[in-house]
């Protein structure tokens, strides 16, 4: 396509050394409307930077070393085709150089994980984090974000497992029509390659296409995991914002949606310190993972205030004495972590932490808590969450198969993260279409629901099972008080299922539900299948007691 030597339309590539870069500025070459450019700014680099390289003095020699003049007049120069594509390395983005680099043109991001790019890097300079360039790359990204110019994103290993589905998006993403010719060329040298060809180019020289990554890659010298550790984090921020498209190869999974959008950009503390979400992670050492060998806590944040903290907090030391944890944070640490995660998110009502303790880290792997010497691990997860079951209209239960451990097995009483027992009998739940299941006991009596406490009325009485099998809830304890305080009548003791069925009210408490009336078990109506008049009025005076009480976040100011 000629344009006579009139205006072209610029592709920037920006990327690291060794990342594909020039098979995809091979990949461009083949087009009948784009011309290539190799490093144009390159010459620039070197003068700004004094970098060394092999080649300096010749390419100084024959390349324009005005950084600024090259923009104008080199990557926004006149041309006779459509388009210009402009292969950069990040690095050769130094201070000074005129905007509009970033202001002008269509733009994209090449990456690689460092652990690909690291083993070979080092053939023509030392491999440093400068050199490697993917937090120059960040920055390039943030600058067209600001600028509202945002870039696609693509990652090199799918661009080898699958060259045709990823040029097709990125030529949607850069609206230029996708040629078949970019997934062949001859091999051997090009007219295009830069002067440093003989330096860098050998192996690409040689290819004619994309070539699939390795099976088997090479092995990380010891001596680059400390820059593997930094740069790493450069590339994962990258990684999240490549499009996902279909595989020939593989079908990932489309990013589900959120039930709370919000939450997407939340923060949440873990170890010692508060992270994106994105990057709030455990060790894969830690206890949590190899053995669900940590205990939890729910809480409920409501108009400033945290509802039953101190009793919560009792329960998190109480089971992490009975398991026995070491090194475990004071109480005012516990406090202080939760307090700043909350102010920091911006959540002071409406909101539900997820507090979880673990045994920390191990220094190998293992049962084994003498392998835990580190300390334990403190999570706090707060998110955006109303209440999960639907307290108006009201909720349906089925029995399910599993039983609930019996304290010869494993004690309720202590509130731990290892929860397959409630796993498997939430499974029967949703498989039977129900919000939840109820769990019985070694004896045939219903001892909870999943993730529950449960309470039934008849002929005015209200029942509660014995909390042996099962987790002698706050919200639980705090509804039993409310039923006193109510002037009804409040008998805990074995009940049958049968019981249950016949029921003239039933609801379940737990911090994430509140109090959550049933109108359905096991296909049977509860009472009218309508939602009970006890219910109601415990759940009025559930409401007013979490506005009248609770903990307050410091800094928080009432509307």
């Amino acid at each position: 396509m000629d344009s006579r030597n009139g205006e072209v339309q610029v592709i920037h590539s920006w990327s690291a050394p060794r990342s594909l870069s020039t098979s995809l500025m091979y990949s461009f070459a083949q087009r009948d409307d784009t011309e290539v450019l190799d490093e144009p700014l390159y010459a620039n680099f070197l003068r700004v930077t004094g970098a060394e390289r092999p080649y300096r003095e010749e390419l100084l020699s024959k390349m324009n070393s005005d950084g600024d003049k090259v923009v104008r007049e080199v990557i926004f120069g006149p041309g006779r085709k459509k388009y210009r594509f402009c292969k950069h390395i990040a690095k050769q983005r130094v201070p000074g150089l005129t905007g509009d680099v970033m202001k002008k043109g269509k733009h994209f991001i090449l990456i690689r994980n460092p652990l690909d790019i690291l083993p070979s890097f080092d053939k023509v300079v030392p491999p440093s984090f400068l050199e490697i360039g993917l937090a120059g790359l960040v920055a390039i990204y943030s600058e067209l974000c600001e600028v509202g110019n945002p870039p696609a994103v693509v990652d090199a290993s799918e661009l080898q497992q699958d060259p045709e589905t990823v040029l097709r998006g990125l030529c949607e993403d850069l609206h230029i029509p996708f040629q078949p010719g970019m997934l062949k060329w001859e091999a051997g040298p090009k007219p295009v390659d830069g002067i440093w060809a003989p330096w860098w180019y050998g192996s690409v020289q040689q290819s004619t296409g994309f070539t699939p990554p390795n099976k088997h890659p090479k092995p990380l010298p010891p001596s680059l995991y400390d820059l593997l550790e930094q740069s790493l984090p450069f590339y994962h921020f990258l990684r999240r914002r490549v499009k996902k498209s279909s595989s020939l190869l593989r079908l990932p999974l489309p990013p589900p949606s959120l039930p709370v959008p919000e939450n997407e950009k939340l923060l949440a503390w873990v170890g010692d310190e508060i992270l994106p979400r994105e990057n709030a992670k455990v060790s894969v050492f830690d206890s949590v993972v190899q053995g669900g060998d940590s205990v939890w806590e729910g809480l409920r944040v409501y108009k400033g205030k945290i509802f039953k903290l101190e009793e919560h907090l009792d329960r998190l030391f109480d089971s992490s004495k009975a398991l026995a944890f070491n090194n475990v944070p004071t109480r005012e640490e516990v406090k202080e972590a939760i307090f700043s995660t909350l102010i920091r998110n911006g959540m002071f009502d409406n909101a539900h932490i997820r507090l979880s303790l673990t045994r920390g880290k191990k220094v190998t792997s293992g049962m084994s808590p003498g392998f835990n010497l580190y300390g334990c691990t403190l999570i706090v997860l707060p998110e955006w969450k109303p209440p999960v079951y639907d307290n108006t209209k009201g909720i349906v239960l089925v029995t399910a198969t599993t039983r609930r451990n019996s304290p010869n097995n494993l004690d309720s009483k202590i509130h731990h993260n290892n929860l397959l027992n409630n796993i498997l009998a939430k499974i029967e739940g949703n498989n039977a279409n129900a919000d939840d299941a109820i769990m019985l006991d070694k004896d045939g009596y219903v001892s909870e629901t999943n993730a529950t406490n449960i309470f039934l009325v008849k002929k005015g009485i209200v029942r509660t099972p014995h909390a042996d099998y099962c987790l002698p809830g706050i919200t639980r304890a705090t509804v039993m008080d409310l039923v006193v305080k109510e002037g009804l009548v409040l008998e805990e003791r074995n009940i049958s299922l049968s019981e249950f069925h016949t029921a003239d009210e039933v609801w379940t408490t737990g911090t994430m539900g509140e109090l959550s009336p049933v109108v359905k078990i096991d296909g049977r109506l509860i009472g009218d299948g309508q939602v009970g008049p006890v219910t109601r009025r415990l759940q009025s005076a559930y409401k007013t007691l979490t506005a009248e009480s609770g903990v307050p976040i410091p800094t928080y100011n009432k509307p």
